[in-house]
């Protein structure tokens, strides 16, 4: 079950945390697996990570905001059969005290970001009647998260893209959902709380993870097996549909 032999799958993001994880998940079930991520050595670190568990993987530094370089990638891997946009950032700020130039940032990674993706990757998908497309959008688009202004604005956009996109290329064999995560122990976390929680960096983990019903975080290959399940054929019913992933967080929180 879930075998993703002879496919061919594009991860955004593939450095580090979801990513990471859907590439070494995916990699296991022997799909040929294409990394894309700005970082290069964090890249390189993934892709030997795959290789060491007999796997192959290909490395592509990106930056998902430029449409023309997206392309050239694109260009080159030449058929996608499976596509995972998981490039995104994070904010914390209000309406009133997120700058310009940080909604701007945030907008252009998280959601051109992912438009440049399925710009690209789908006219290939047309032209072969199938295709599966996840996105990762976040529990901040289903309730209102303190200070989360921007990143909350981000996720409730890619949620009405996979919707789009899965009404619009409904007959063209291509399935769109996306992943709502809550929180997940990435290494963005312990590098939130190191930087703004100095010295109380376990006594604010253990907080967030009680923020969750279930009374921890997530963990990335948790959101990597729920994405592998909507990427196989066993989930060929499944479209426009989004997914939480949170412990309980959006029904069982009081």
């Amino acid at each position: 079950m879930f075998s993703l032999k002879n496919k061919t799958a594009v991860i955004t993001g593939a450095a580090s945390g979801i990513g990471k994880a859907v590439a070494l998940v995916f990699s296991k079930q022997e799909a040929i697996v294409h990394l894309l991520d700005m970082n290069a050595d964090a890249l390189a670190a993934a892709v030997e990570e795959i290789k060491r568990s007999g796997a192959d993987a290909i490395a592509h530094q990106l930056d998902v905001t430029s449409q023309s370089a997206v392309k050239t990638v694109f260009e080159k891997i030449s058929k996608v059969d499976i596509l995972i946009n998981c490039a995104g950032i994070s904010h914390i700020g209000k309406a009133d005290t997120t700058s310009e130039e940080d909604f701007d940032r945030v907008y252009k990674v998280n959601v051109k970001g992912m438009y440049n993706c399925l710009h690209e990757a789908i006219p290939g998908m047309k032209k072969n009647k199938q295709g599966v497309i996840v996105n990762m959008a976040s529990i901040a688009n289903h309730v209102g998260l303190e200070d989360r202004f921007a990143y909350s604005m981000s996720k409730g956009a890619v949620v009405g893209m996979s919707l789009s996109v899965a009404r619009d290329y409904l007959h063209d064999g291509i399935r769109c959902n996306s992943v709502s995560p809550a929180r997940v122990h990435t290494s963005f976390v312990d590098n939130f709380l190191a930087k703004n929680y100095p010295g109380k960096e376990q006594e604010m983990f253990d907080k967030l993870s009680r923020s969750q019903p279930i009374g921890r975080m997530a963990k990335p290959e948790e959101v990597a097996h729920l994405i592998l399940y909507l990427c196989s054929d066993e989930a060929s019913f499944i479209t426009g549909c989004d997914y939480p992933i949170d412990g309980g967080f959006l029904k069982l929180n009081n």
